[in-house]
């Protein structure tokens, strides 16, 4: 490829990471680009989830943003209470709180990251037989109300999952005499 085209193409590219607000590798990212992405990242909808997963996935393109990935997943609180993997879901909670007070915007984002959770697992939830998705759902809330009121999952009870699992089997048990 001639060297003029190449230069073209390469400015190309810049001009265009520039104007969609995306740091090229040789310019910082601003304190507005990385907030940007973080909200775009933390959002309700299923897109938003599926954009930050893809970044979970390939973490070193976004090394210049340097978020902070760690997680304890859903603390002290099952990851897949009942068989219900809320797993990914406690992550990127996490992803959001720690990012927000990375960067002093948590108390006006909070109640949307937990919305952005319990979004979430409701997804998690949609993804399970109809006869055991009640119980998904009881724990998907249970889980949400342990954030939106305390700020952490580790403050659901062993008596909210024992209520899930008495619903979760008597559901089972009605659709097996119905066969």
């Amino acid at each position: 490829m001639p060297r003029r085209l190449t230069t073209l193409l390469a400015a190309g590219a810049l001009a265009l990471l520039g104007a969609l607000g995306v740091a090229s590798p040789a310019a910082a990212v601003t304190p507005a680009q990385k907030l940007s992405v973080l909200s775009s990242w933390t959002q309700t909808s299923a897109s938003s989830y599926s954009a930050w997963n893809s970044a979970r996935l390939n973490k070193a393109a976004w090394a210049d943003y340097a978020f902070n990935w760690s997680t304890d997943y859903c603390s002290s609180s099952p990851d897949n209470p009942l068989g219900f993997n809320f797993a990914l879901s406690c992550h990127r909670h996490d992803f959001g709180y720690r990012n927000y007070k990375a960067v002093g915007q948590f108390p006006a984002n909070k109640s949307r990251l937990d919305s952005a959770f319990y979004s979430d697992l409701k997804r998690v939830c949609a993804t399970y037989n109809t006869v055991v998705r009640p119980a998904c759902t009881s724990l998907a809330w249970t889980y949400y109300q342990a954030v939106s009121v305390f700020g952490s999952v580790a403050a659901v009870q062993q008596a909210d999952i024992d209520r899930a699992a008495r619903m979760k089997a008597d559901a089972e048990r009605q659709a097996a005499s119905r066969r």
